[in-house]
């Protein structure tokens, strides 16, 4: 069942559980014309990376890897149909309830693994793609597929079993994934269908695993911070930030 306009979307018990692990789910809230707009943009994401793959004449751009796995972002800055989502009614009750009277949109991206065993995704918090100092933020995982185990699910360290609720320090491997965790916790699976939003703050400790199956695994994620994080000198925005919610007006 997909969320109607005279129910809270956002419950106090999930608000709780915010609090005291860092997350909640809220399972197939996004009705069928949602998800075939938001599915819409996710070959062209792809094309675009693979592009600037092809010129550069590597198989690998940052934390991409071609035909494996592609964190291609900003998309909706070339694909604006995706605004009427990113700061539609869902996304707006979401923000509200989490982040309160005021949130900018702070990032924006597809997170889509092809069937491949090279396509997870290390230990990692949100913040650690940042810097130390800026609040933590809003990370929203949508799933525009089935999410399973086999096919890349994400894996979360609530705040009861990694004990940390703040920005820690990542070391950069190989891949050039930022890992801040190697401990044997395997994390909590987060098993979804489509259509379902995983809400997380960016100081949850999270992986993913690889996509062992003949389909792409299609995620789309927007980030949204209560203010403007600057870059680590101060000089700039650190990602997209345009407003959403000033001083609880929708400003988009």
């Amino acid at each position: 069942m997909t969320h109607t306009e005279n129910s809270q979307l956002v419950s106090d018990e999930q608000m709780a559980q915010y609090a005291d692990e860092g997350y909640f789910v809220l399972e197939s809230v996004i009705g069928p014309e949602d998800l075939e707009l938001l599915r819409g943009a996710a070959q062209f994401s792809i094309d675009r990376l693979d592009a600037a793959m092809d010129a550069a004449g590597v198989d690998r751009i940052g934390i991409n890897a071609k035909g494996k796995r592609y964190f291609s972002n900003m998309i909706y800055q070339q694909r604006p149909e995706l605004r009427s989502f990113i700061f539609g009614p869902i996304m707006e009750q979401i923000c509200r309830r989490v982040l309160g009277e005021n949130a900018y949109l702070f990032w924006e991206q597809y997170v889509i693994k092809a069937g491949d065993p090279d396509t997870t995704f290390a230990w990692h918090q949100d913040s650690g793609y940042v810097h130390e100092n800026h609040t933590p933020y809003l990370t929203c995982w949508i799933a525009l597929d089935d999410v399973t185990e086999e096919n890349g699910s994400v894996y979360l360290l609530p705040y009861s079993r990694s004990g940390i609720k703040s920005y820690i320090k990542h070391v950069t491997i190989e891949t050039g994934d930022r890992v801040c965790y190697f401990g044997s916790d395997p994390g909590m699976p987060v098993i979804v269908p489509a259509g379902s939003i995983v809400c997380f703050s960016s100081t949850v400790i999270h992986r993913s695993g690889a996509n062992l199956t003949d389909k792409l695994r299609q995620v789309y994620l927007l980030q949204y911070s209560p203010e403007v994080i600057m870059n680590a000198d101060g000089t700039a925005p650190h990602g997209s930030f345009e407003p959403f919610l000033v001083e609880g007006t929708v400003r988009t």
